[in-house]
């Protein structure tokens, strides 16, 4: 047993050496890897309700300039200005609520209908 722990006393600081130790140069320079292509980020992910709220006001304040214009957005982006636009699943389910009873094509043609509003 003790024999064992000498063996590991004196093999321990030869392996932690190998930790420390500086890495090779290479003997020709390197070139930089080139990064790789991300998708962009409008397209990876959708927009906030914020950033949602902030483009329909955007829209809204239209030839609006200066103070008056800041004053607009002030209001609008406010809890009481426009209400955000709701989400793809939120419209699913007020449309599948509003076509209960309705069967097969005419739920269909509902359902095309209410959802492009």
């Amino acid at each position: 047993m003790k024999k064992l722990i000498a063996m590991c006393m004196l093999v321990t600081p030869l392996l932690a050496t190998g930790a420390f130790a500086q890495p090779a140069t290479p003997a020709t320079p390197a070139t930089p890897a080139a990064p790789a292509k991300a998708a962009p980020a409008s397209a990876a992910k959708a927009p906030t309700a914020q950033q949602q709220k902030m483009k329909d006001c955007n829209e809204q304040a239209g030839d609006k300039k200066g103070d008056e214009r800041k004053a607009f957005m002030k209001q609008c982006l406010s809890a009481k200005g426009v209400q955000p636009t709701k989400t793809q699943q939120e419209k699913m389910s007020a449309c599948s609520k509003e076509g209960k009873g309705k069967k097969g094509d005419e739920y269909k043609a509902f359902m095309k209908e209410c959802l492009s509003k």
